[in-house]
């Protein structure tokens, strides 16, 4: 069978990269390989058509081991097993204490539990967790910073009484002061002291962690995977100096710092991501002295917000499957998939079943908890993994250089770079440079929202009193064309967009498909037609039709013949528009034509032009 293995390798002679370049320069016929084949990502770096292996030799991961130093290939040996964790909560404790059982019979073995500030007592929290198979379900709780630490005491008494192993129970106290900062605009930073109560409280619970990097909410608000990767770096050594300035060890230190990150909808990006956040924590901890087989990393996996959508809300189970996809390949250690109706309502008991059951399907059905990191070996992958590696790394020395993550966060740095980032994706989404299906594009025609509008969370008792910071803007991409398709709901008449097809067969069914899409992003009624035989035709079924809108459909070339005499016909009985960009624009606009409609056109800024001519506000 080796022989057999050696004859079929020496039948494929190796194909250089000149060889590579020299088909594909065939291939262009002339075109730029740098325009046609090479990405630009928004990560800082360019991405190749292929890669060899040559490219990736000297990359640790080449010679790296699953749970071994410098952790790029994960922490996991024999199988790439995860906690599916879901967020719940608690009200009565009783009624969540029959909740959370039930969800134990559903594939869940972990909580993250959000207790009420007023309800922080070992009291409640025996209520709540009576009959828990404590040491086989990963515990996560989370209060408001000024009773966390009573939480804490009030959640080992409560191990204490009922007999508990606390070498083996496990989870986490979600304590992540910076993270309120960034979110709720607040310098909460003297409440950073309690982290050091909070070790000593866990001290018998080695397997509890007390600082969570949220690094979730930079996810939320559009960063980047540099950025979020970067970022979280530098502020889990802004939680790890804390601990070693007040005598705490480099690895006990380490031991009680877990990450919190959001995952996105670049595929392979997310999985390079989480790859060599990894590698880069390891390095940090490596040297902060901490021993090669401690420098492993705890990541929490959430699928973001961002580009979650209110309109259309069953895409939202495609986007969040291919997230928790990138999150179980690149090896996370725990995973919280968002129900697709988490942007407009408290998620119901059925779409938390399915967010749980796209966890499961990737378990039980996909195999994806049996092999670890599957990625290993790509070697687009794992230049991905450098790459974004090389990104962070230099994010999270010049974070350091200027003071350190705090003092960012105090400067309104952190934030300021962070929008800015949110503000570029939001006129790219605009502009149709980012698509949001359903919202940009390809838009379900006949949905209402009816009655559904954004969800906030968070009482903001916890800040209350303190310092003005700036905040981090989590504006979904897809809030300003659902405030825009809203508005129109509430019209008293839904606008009526006619499809005036004339001319080049071709080109007129291309561009009433443009235009559909285009005008239907509004929650226009679009009325598409087969063609007509002159513009006059086509203005009186306009008419006919009660038409507010009317598209012009053809080809450029035509449209010096059809677009005046168009225009005149309908003579402002309705907005004329025509679909193009057409070398005759300059004429077209001296004849009084205002509006047209291409890949170039900003599209939210010329829908929300529409509604104001149509007196949609």
């Amino acid at each position: 069978m080796e022989k057999k293995r050696e004859k079929l390798f020496s039948d494929f002679a190796p194909v250089s990269r000149q060889q590579w370049l020299d088909k594909i320069t065939i291939d262009l016929k002339g075109g730029d390989f740098n325009k046609k084949l090479v990405w630009r990502t928004d990560e800082g770096f360019n991405v190749q058509p292929f890669y060899l292996r040559e490219d990736v030799e000297n990359f640790p991961a080449e010679s790296a081991l699953p749970g071994k130093y410098p952790f790029v290939r994960g922490n996991k040996v024999n199988k790439n097993d995860w906690h599916v964790r879901q967020n719940v909560a608690c009200g009565d404790p009783a009624e969540t204490n029959a909740k959370l059982k039930d969800l134990l019979l559903r594939g869940v073995d972990s909580f993250g539990l959000s207790i009420p500030r007023d309800n922080a007592t070992q009291d409640y929290l025996e209520v709540l967790l009576k009959d828990i198979p404590l040491e086989k379900t990963e515990l996560n709780l989370r209060t408001c910073l000024k009773k966390i630490a009573g939480l804490a005491k009030a959640l080992v008494s409560l191990f204490d009484k009922i007999g508990a192993d606390k070498k083996k129970v496990f989870g986490s106290i979600e304590f992540d002061p910076i993270g309120k900062m960034l979110q709720k605009g607040k310098d909460v930073s003297a409440r950073m002291e309690t982290g050091k109560e909070l070790v000593q409280i866990l001290k018998d619970c080695p397997q509890f962690t007390c600082f969570n990097v949220t690094s979730l909410e930079l996810k939320n608000a559009g960063a980047f995977c540099y950025q979020e990767s970067g970022y979280a770096l530098s502020w889990g050594v802004e939680y790890l100096n804390l601990l070693t300035d007040a005598g705490v060890s480099p690895t006990e230190a380490a031991r009680r710092i877990r990450f919190s990150m959001g995952v996105g909808a670049n595929y392979f990006m997310e999985i390079a991501k989480f790859r060599a956040f990894r590698m880069l924590w390891a390095k940090v901890l490596h040297e902060y002295g901490v021993a090669e087989d401690e420098c492993y990393t705890y990541i929490m996996a959430t699928t973001t917000e961002y580009n979650k959508t209110l309109f259309d809300s069953y895409v939202n189970l495609l986007r969040t499957q291919t997230e928790a996809m990138s999150s179980a390949l690149a090896g996370v250690e725990s995973m919280v998939v968002t129900a697709f109706d988490a942007p407009y309502e408290d998620p119901t008991d059925f779409s938390e079943r399915i967010a749980r059951n796209q966890q499961l399907m990737l378990k039980e059905e996909n195999h994806f908890s049996k092999i670890v990191d599957v990625a290993a070996g790509s070697y687009y992958v794992e230049e991905l993994t450098r790459s974004l590696a090389g990104e962070a790394w230099k994010l999270f020395l010049a974070t350091e250089q200027a003071g350190g993550f705090l003092s960012e966060v105090k400067a309104g740095k952190v934030q300021r770079d962070i929008n800015d980032t949110n503000a570029q994706r939001h006129i790219k989404v605009a502009q149709r440079r980012e698509f949001v299906l359903g919202s940009n594009q390809f838009p379900n025609f006949n949905e209402k929202s009816d009655g559904k509008t954004p969800l906030n969370g968070c009482c903001g008792k916890c800040s209350e009193g303190e310092t003005e910071l700036p905040k981090l803007d989590n504006t979904r991409l897809a809030s300003e064309f659902e405030t825009l398709r809203q508005q129109t709901e509430q019209a008293k008449k839904r606008p009526i967009a006619f499809m005036l097809t004339i001319g080049d067969l071709k080109w007129r069914q291309a561009r009433a498909q443009f235009s559909c899409n285009f005008l239907g992003c509004a929650g226009y009624e679009v009325k598409d037609n087969l063609g007509f035989k002159t513009v006059e035709e086509g203005i009186e079924a306009a008419l006919k039709a009660d038409a507010d809108i009317v598209v012009l459909c053809s080809s450029d070339d035509e449209y010096v013949k059809y677009s005046v005499p168009a225009f005149k016909a309908l003579a402002g009985r309705a907005i004329f528009i025509v679909a193009g960009n057409p070398s005759c624009i300059d004429e077209l606009k001296a004849a009084g034509i205002e509006f047209f409609i291409h890949v170039r056109v900003n599209q939210l800024d010329t829908l929300k032009e529409l509604n104001a001519k149509l007196g949609i506000k």
